[in-house]
């Protein structure tokens, strides 16, 4: 029994001392106090201040031919001979075809004997018509006998014009069993070839492009040409025959040797995408595009007077929206949506949501949020700090490459992940 009560005695003494443990960690934390507030996040800022920029559009453009003529044959029969070689350039008069001839050559030939024929009844009525004429002013005969005798010779003389015209409808009928090359260009491949049988212009034998000059197309939205509209010099920039200069970018990331000129403008506006076709002319003396490519097309030499361009990595996308965010007057962070447009540069142009004097973050965005306190300095643009001290000296250089070097990196994965989700 002394035993037990000595046990329960330890136990009692031990549960006294961790309460008092307890209690005084709590009278402790009592007096400590809250937790310090940190100190208010560093970004970088923008001061938004609008200027002329030059406004790059760009677009998604279709290669079309300059001309593109398709080849029909006119003549019925089997194709006896194709000399052409499919994708060869061929010239104006170079025979793509040659069509059994022998129905057409038989009834030329049957057109040439009516002639014949028709040309000995005129000669026969006119020697008739002569002799009775010589005779009408003895009273010989009689003068009906004369007028019946130059009417058959008018008879005749029509005849034999009829029989002209089937001798030369019949030549025609008989030159085009030859298929010739009616413009110089390049030409794809037969859709009949040697043993078909053609029925007439129905029946489509291939088609002729001509690949130099070549065309490109592309398709502004309608919202787009209003605001071109709404600017007389940005509109005329962009008729056909404005300064507009457009550029293309292959399909493989190379840039088109030469630039083209706008030079048509579709008058109607397609009701299914609500856009209208721009058509540009490109010399393509290589060959380089072909029709049917899909192309990036870029206007060039457009301004725009009292723009707004920010940074790209300062526009956030947020489920299909675009903000940015803005420090008022008393340090702290607003969201703002915008609509960036085109891209100038490396920056966003945007239509709607900033102004004059508004104060928008540039770097420091992956720290802060909507009502936080913020601590903001200017923004510095890369680009140029690093062209100002490429005139430097050396030494200079190495040294502002060196410490700018996290920020650039930053900067560059920002860019990417807002180029990526803009797409």
């Amino acid at each position: 029994m002394s035993h037990i009560r000595s046990t329960r005695s330890l136990s009692l003494s031990r549960f006294m001392a961790a309460g008092a443990c307890v209690a005084f960690l709590l009278v402790a934390c009592s007096k400590a106090g809250p937790p310090p507030t940190p100190p208010p996040s560093e970004v970088s800022v923008l001061t938004v201040t609008p200027r002329t920029v030059e406004d790059n559009l760009e677009f998604t453009g279709q290669v079309r031919a300059y001309r593109s003529v398709q080849v029909r044959a006119q003549a019925n029969g089997v194709i006896m001979a194709r000399p052409f070689t499919e994708g060869a350039q061929v010239h104006v008069g170079e025979v793509l075809y040659r069509i059994d001839p022998t129905t057409a050559d038989a009834e030329w030939r049957s057109a040439k004997a009516r002639l014949a024929s028709a040309e000995a009844t005129l000669a026969n009525t006119q020697t008739i018509a002569s002799r009775l004429r010589a005779l009408l002013p003895g009273n010989a005969v009689a003068r009906q006998d004369v007028d019946n005798a130059e009417a058959q010779v008018k008879s005749a003389s029509a005849a034999v014009d009829d029989a002209r015209g089937g001798v030369d409808a019949a030549r025609k009928n008989l030159s085009e069993t030859t298929v010739r090359a009616e413009i110089n260009g390049r030409i794809e491949r037969t859709l009949l070839d040697v043993g078909a049988r053609v029925t007439g212009p129905a029946d489509l034998l291939t088609t002729i492009d001509v690949l130099d000059p070549i065309y490109v197309t592309f398709r502004p939205s309608t919202d787009q040409q209003a605001q071109w509209r709404s600017d007389p010099a940005y509109a005329h920039a962009i008729a056909p025959g404005g300064s507009a200069r457009v550029q293309v970018t292959l399909p493989d990331g190379s840039a088109f040797p030469t630039e083209g000129r706008v030079g048509y403008v579709d008058p109607v506006v397609d009701p299914q995408t609500g856009t209208q076709e721009y058509r540009a002319e490109f010399a393509n003396p290589r060959r380089i595009m072909l029709p049917g490519q899909f192309v990036h097309v870029a206007l060039r030499g457009l301004t725009r007077k009292n723009a707004i361009v920010i940074p790209q990595r300062a526009v956030l996308q947020q489920m299909g929206r675009q903000i940015v965010y803005v420090v008022g007057s008393d340090n702290k962070v607003a969201t703002r949506e915008v609509k960036a447009t085109t891209w100038t540069g490396n920056d966003w142009l945007i239509e709607t949501g900033l102004a004059a004097g508004d104060r928008v973050v540039v770097d420091g965005v992956q720290k802060i949020g909507p009502g936080a306190p913020v601590h903001p300095t200017p923004y510095v643009d890369s680009t140029n700090t690093a062209k100002a001290d490429s005139t430097a000296a050396p030494g200079a250089v190495a040294n502002t490459t060196a410490s700018a070097t996290p920020a650039a990196t930053r900067t560059t994965t920002e860019s990417a992940r807002v180029k990526d989700s803009a797409r």
